[in-house]
C-alpha cells in the first residue's frame, strides 16, 4: 500500500465509518487529522486509536465554520507537515417526507454541503503542495435512486450536490494529479440509525440490498483505502462508486 506516512484528514471521524477509517489509515502507517462535533467523543477516539498521540491529532467544531475548517489543516500542517488525503465523511440523515421538511432540516444538509465545498478548497491547497493526493467524498445511494420507503429529498438534495462536486473537483485538479471520488452506501449499520430505528427495525433491511444484508463499517472502510491508495486507484478519478449491496443495480 502507498497509505505510510500519508497524511490524512477524516470529518466525522469520531465513530461510525470515520471512526473506523481512521483506525485503518492508522494500521497503514498514516498520520490522521480526526474531526467532528464533540469533543469528548472524539478525544477519546483518537486516544483508542493511538493512545500515544503521536500520530493521530483531533479538532473538534462543525466543518460548516470557516475556523473549523482552517483549525483542521493548519493542525495537518504543523503537526505532520502537510495534507495528502481527506474523507469527507461528516453526515446528518433522517428519512422525512417532502412535505414535513423545515427550513431547519435543509439548513442542516446545506450546512453540512458547505462543509464539504470548503473543507475541500482547504485541503486542495495544502495538497497541490504536495504534488497530488486524493479526496473521498461520501454521498448516498439515496441520490442516485429514490425509494418510497424511506423518502429523504433533503438529505438526497445535498447529497447530489456532493456527487456534482466530487466530478467538477475531478477534472479541475486531475492536472495537479489530485483525484476526487466519492462513494454513495446503502444502509450501513452505524451509530448514525441509532436514534432513527430500533435493531429489530435495522435488521428490517438487511433483505432491502439484493447481497441480502446491511452494509458494515469495514464495507465502506475497504472502499475508502482503495479510493485514497494510489497503488489501487492511480486512474480512478471523478467516480461516484455506489457500494450498497447491490440496490442500485436494479429492482430485486
Amino acid at each position: 500500500m502507498s497509505l505510510q506516512d500519508k497524511v490524512v484528514l477524516i470529518t466525522g471521524g469520531s465513530s461510525g465509518i470515520g471512526a473506523n477509517t481512521a483506525r485503518a489509515f492508522y494500521e497503514a502507517g498514516a498520520k490522521v487529522v480526526l474531526n467532528s462535533r464533540r469533543s469528548d467523543i472524539l478525544q477519546q477516539t483518537a486516544s483508542q486509536i493511538d493512545s500515544s498521540g503521536e500520530n493521530v491529532a483531533f479538532v473538534a467544531g462543525d466543518i460548516g465554520k470557516a475556523k473549523t475548517r482552517q483549525q483542521i489543516v493548519s493542525l495537518a500542517i504543523s503537526r505532520f507537515g502537510g495534507v495528502d488525503i481527506l474523507f469527507n465523511n461528516a453526515g446528518i440523515f433522517e428519512p422525512k417526507s417532502f412535505l414535513e421538511h423545515t427550513e431547519a432540516d435543509l439548513d442542516g444538509y446545506l450546512n453540512l454541503l458547505r462543509g464539504y465545498f470548503f473543507m475541500s478548497q482547504a485541503a486542495i491547497t495544502a495538497i497541490q503542495k504536495r504534488g497530488g493526493g486524493a479526496i473521498i467524498n461520501i454521498g448516498s445511494m439515496w441520490a442516485l435512486h429514490a425509494i418510497a420507503a424511506t423518502p429523504c429529498s433533503g438529505s438526497s438534495t445535498a447529497k447530489g450536490a456532493v456527487h456534482a462536486l466530487t466530478k467538477n473537483l475531478a477534472i479541475e485538479f486531475a492536472a495537479d494529479k489530485i483525484r476526487v471520488n466519492a462513494i454513495a452506501p446503502a444502509v450501513v449499520e452505524t451509530p448514525l440509525f441509532d436514534a432513527l430505528l430500533t435493531p429489530e427495525q435495522l435488521a428490517s433491511f438487511n433483505d432491502f440490498h439484493p447481497l441480502g444484508r446491511n452494509g458494515q463499517v469495514r464495507d465502506i472502510t475497504e472502499a475508502v483505502l482503495f479510493l485514497a491508495d494510489d497503488s489501487r486507484s492511480s486512474w480512478i478519478t471523478g467516480v461516484i462508486l455506489p457500494v450498497d449491496g447491490g440496490v442500485t443495480t436494479g429492482r430485486n
